[in-house]
């Protein structure tokens, strides 16, 4: 459909007018998360001043709203130099509820770009047209006159075709990009969006991103087809949503601390005063973190912290620039498509805090070595019994509640008189039990209750006792066993009897063993007399005395195991208390901010794990081949780092690196969302456990929950297996690299591909490649792993093609992708641009020509801005700057000297521009 527009020179400086509204406007979406309009755009032989030069054009869109006189500057093409007939890669995409109807009128103003460095343009002509005349042509495509300032003579054409989702391309396959510029484009619609559709109004996505910003492309293949691809950018509102729910759990936890230190009872003065001084140092701890919760709990707006944020204190735990970026492919013509999602997020790392005396990595390797010089003052553990003690607490927490509601189900089942009953209380009051019995084994638990002995005022060491001490000893023993707390079990005589703690910690065992054969030797009598089995419900007769005898046989054994595993717990949660006590003990100052520090970086790299790993599992919800590696063997969890090993950003990186190994003791379970099909669904995931053992529930609604494997309905916990590896791009890099140290960037890499190749081990013992993605490259991961080796061993400057590498291995092992650099701005936006737009060349054959078209493209940023009746883009044409965009180098992330470059040559068109 051609459309010829007549305006006159007069009537182009003119608001257009408005049509009469005779009926309600028509609304064009069809799609609640599916875009509401989107359109690919070309010029044909454009005419310019003088008419012997190749215009270098691009086209502003703006918007006429049909209910107000007013344009809105909606957005911009990318600038196709030194053509008459430019194809424009980058088309318009109007989001979801963006209030656009077949009303609606669109604005096109094609300008030719003059001089690029001193950003001046020059009108060359216009054109307007209905939304509704695009939606009900014949093809769906307009090819509209455009109008001069003199309107005299004609300057071209430009051509709009609608871009519509889940229709066949009707293109032949010898077209090239330039003869196929003005016909109909189409593209299959996303597995995603349709899964999205096909789960009605719940939405999981809907309750975790925000503030969505889409671009759309239309990009030529090698074989003269068509790539459709659009660019999603989201907030996410876990942001403050996973922060706020771990600083509650951190204030419980030392809530609970706190009283786990006054139930240790008497201690020697030399351990009360430690104990009284890291009472007060978690008080401050727990006063500190209730203030942060009450200022994130009143913060509203945007679920979003930005980098110019990361020096205030209340938003300290809120990770930088959380966002996803998503790319969607359609290909029809190869019948190819492809979904893949980049979670970008500013270093974890405590800005607040400073790195004069480096990052976490540092601090505690230093702490460490602080607590075994002053091991003579206080006992040394390990930071693995340290962990080992938390654990301990940990079981002991989750395991007692259940044995005690197990064995109330025992003889609930034995009062009713249950066979079946009973068989499934004891199957699982067995598993919990044994799982509980195992938690002591650890010879941590014997050396802590000597320890603790030891700590008592009452203690007498029996090497050095001598008549005189021997005396003194028993008038001091004398005088501290009036003062001894009833509630400590533990045994205060001078003598420590260390076989006592195996004969408690054997007893539940030989309880449970009671248990199990009074149960067979009732079920068996319960055989040999089935007239005794009732034959109606418990409610309809008495029980015979045969059936009391059940519930009476059980009663005092159940008792019995109920004791012997609360004098278990007793005794062995004072001792990992008492261990986590000696953690403090060297600095208890920084003991406890080595701990907030920690807390902070966690909190921020957990956030941004719980956003991928809701996009990666609503993505691949229907892969079976997915969900089956995900309860076998775990997700793989990939960051990649731009930080350089260079002033601060050594501090960020030592950080970072440890949040990331911190995450390995996080684990996910899938729980359904208990919503009705009326309510609100708030399916935000929801954070369980201590520090250290995390668990994240993510809430699928019933529809999506059905289609799980049953494990993981049934509650397994996802593991997943975070690695880090890190190239320093910038300038910085360059200073480290020739003047500095980079060892730590080269430790973690070796340390990471270690952890990387341990995962793709498990993956082959339990799995076969059935379960991974096709792709089109089929390159083996064995050679893979092989170069990124290779590559790490080399010691090579600035070697991003690990990065390259370690992101194929990525997404070839269905993993999550992560790219971070300070604020996971710049440096970011150039890696994940980059890698975009080489997965479109090596997996959906983008036509090579135009791979720097395509990055310039993606590294283009353009506003959105209200414009009045004065801001007419055809006034004032002759000085406007084009849009403003990051330069399309390529190999800025290869050389340093490039970058330095290009950072001079912007500074001097910034100071030229505004001279």
């Amino acid at each position: 459909m051609e459309i010829k527009d007549n305006a006159s020179p007069d009537e182009v400086h003119q608001i257009l007018p408005l049509p009469e509204m005779q009926s309600p406007l028509i609304d064009i979406s069809k799609f609640l998360f599916e875009p509401t309009l989107e359109f690919s755009l070309a010029c044909k032989e454009l005419v310019t001043t003088p008419r012997d030069r190749k215009p270098n054009a691009f086209v502003q869109i703006t918007v006429i709203k049909p209910t107000q006189q007013s344009l809105t500057r909606y957005s911009n093409t990318e600038t196709v130099e030194g053509t008459r007939d430019p194809v424009f890669l980058t088309g318009a995409t109007f989001p979801p509820g963006y209030p656009i109807y077949e009303e609606t009128r669109v604005k096109l103003t094609v300008y030719d770009v003059k001089e690029k460095s001193q950003d001046t343009r020059s009108f060359l002509g216009s054109a307007t047209f209905a939304i509704g005349d695009l939606l009900n042509s014949e093809e769906q495509t307009l090819t509209i006159n455009l109008s001069p300032l003199d309107g005299s003579s004609k300057v071209g054409t430009i051509v709009v075709s609608n871009l519509k989702m889940g229709e066949n391309e009707n293109e032949e396959a010898d077209q090239t990009p330039s003869e196929a510029a003005s016909e109909k484009s189409a593209l299959h619609g996303s597995a995603l969006h349709r899964t999205i559709n096909d789960a009605g109004k719940f939405s999981l996505l809907d309750s975790v991103f925000k503030n969505i910003i889409w671009k759309v492309y239309r990009l030529p293949t090698a074989n003269g087809r068509w790539l459709c691809v659009r660019e999603q950018m989201a907030e996410s509102t876990l942001s403050f949503h996973i922060p706020k729910q771990l600083i509650e759990l951190f204030i419980q936890e030392d809530t609970r601390r706190l009283q786990d230190l006054e139930e240790l009872g008497e201690l020697s003065s030399h351990w009360d005063t430690l104990r009284q001084n890291v009472t007060i140092h978690y008080q401050q701890m727990i006063s500190s973190y209730q203030e942060v919760l009450a200022e994130l709990n009143k913060f509203s707006g945007s679920s979003f912290k930005s980098s110019c944020s990361r020096g205030e204190k209340k938003l300290e735990f809120v990770p930088v620039n959380l966002h996803l970026q998503r790319m969607q492919i359609q290909n029809n013509s190869a019948k190819t498509d492809g979904v893949y999602d980049v979670v970008t997020i500013g270093a974890p790392a405590a800005h607040i805090r400073g790195f004069r005396n480096g990052g976490l990595r540092r601090q505690l390797y230093r702490f460490e070595g602080e607590k075994r010089n002053s091991a003579y003052q206080y006992i040394y553990y390990s930071p693995e019994d340290t962990t080992k003690a938390k654990e301990v607490i940990t079981n002991i927490y989750k395991l007692h509640p259940r044995i005690l509601s197990n064995t109330d189900l025992l003889l609930a089942a034995a009062r009713h008189h249950s066979s079946d009953s009973l068989k499934d209380s004891l199957k699982t009051l067995s598993e919990i039990t044994e799982q509980f019995v195992h938690t002591f084994e650890d010879q941590l638990v014997r050396s802590a209750l000597l320890a603790l002995h030891k700590a008592r005022p009452s203690y007498v060491n029996k090497k050095c006792s001598t008549l005189v001490n021997n005396l003194e000893g028993t008038e001091e023993q004398s005088e501290n066993s009036e003062r001894r707390s009833s509630k400590d079990s533990i045994p205060h005589h001078a003598e420590y009897d260390e076989e006592d703690w195996d004969r408690v910690w054997v007893n539940v065992g030989k309880s449970l063993n009671c248990i199990i054969a009074m149960v067979d030797r009732l079920l068996e009598q319960n055989d040999c007399r089935p007239e005794c089995e009732p034959n109606s419900s418990p409610a309809d007769q008495s029980p015979s005395s045969q059936c009391d005898n059940w519930y009476e046989g059980l009663y005092p054994l159940a008792v019995t195991l109920k004791d012997c595993v609360n004098e278990v717990i007793n005794r062995a949660k004072k001792a990992m208390v008492f261990v986590l006590l000696q953690d403090c003990g060297s600095n208890i100052p920084q003991a406890l901010a080595l701990h907030q520090r920690r807390d902070i970086v966690f909190s921020q790299a957990l956030a941004g794990l719980v956003c991928g790993f809701v996009i990666k599992l609503h993505t691949c919800l229907h892969d079976p081949g997915f969900l089956l590696q995900l309860h076998t063997v775990g997700l793989l969890v990939q960051f990649e780092g731009l930080l350089s090993t260079y002033s601060e950003e050594i501090g960020m990186l030592e950080d970072m690196s440890v949040a990331i190994t911190d995450l390995q003791k996080v684990s996910f379970k899938v729980v359904e969302a208990q919503l009705e099909e009326s309510a609100n669904a708030d399916l935000s995931p929801l954070v369980t456990g201590i520090r250290d053992f995390y668990t994240v529930e993510v809430q699928l609604p019933s529809k999506l929950f059905e289609v799980l494997p049953q494990v993981i309905k049934d509650g397994k916990l996802l593991r997943v297996h975070p690695v880090f590896f890190n190239i320093g791009i910038n300038e910085q890099q360059t200073l480290a690299e020739r003047f500095g140290d980079i060892s730590l960037q080269e430790i973690i890499n070796q340390e990471n591909l270690k952890l990387l190749h341990k995962y793709y081990k498990s993956f082959q013992e339990k799995l076969s490649t059935d379960c991974l993605p096709r792709l089109q490259t089929q390159i083996d991961l064995k050679e893979l792993f092989q170069s990124l080796s290779e590559n790490i061993q080399a010691r090579k400057r600035k070697n991003v093609e690990i990065l390259k590498i370690t992101a194929s291995i990525c997404r070839r092992l269905n993993g999550i992708r992560f790219t971070s650099c300070k604020s996971a701005k710049d440096r970011t936006s150039m890696s994940v641009t980059l890698e975009q737009c080489v997965i479109l060349q090596e997996e959906h054959s983008l036509h090579p020509d135009y791979f720097v078209r395509a990055l310039d493209c993606m590294r283009s940023s353009y506003a959105k801005e209200t414009m009045n009746d004065t801001d007419d883009p055809e006034t004032d044409c002759d000085n406007r700057p084009t849009s403003s965009h990051f330069y399309p180098v390529a190999l800025l992330l290869v050389s340093s000297h490039l970058l330095v470059v290009w950072l001079i040559l912007s500074l001097a068109l910034l100071l030229a521009k505004y001279q």
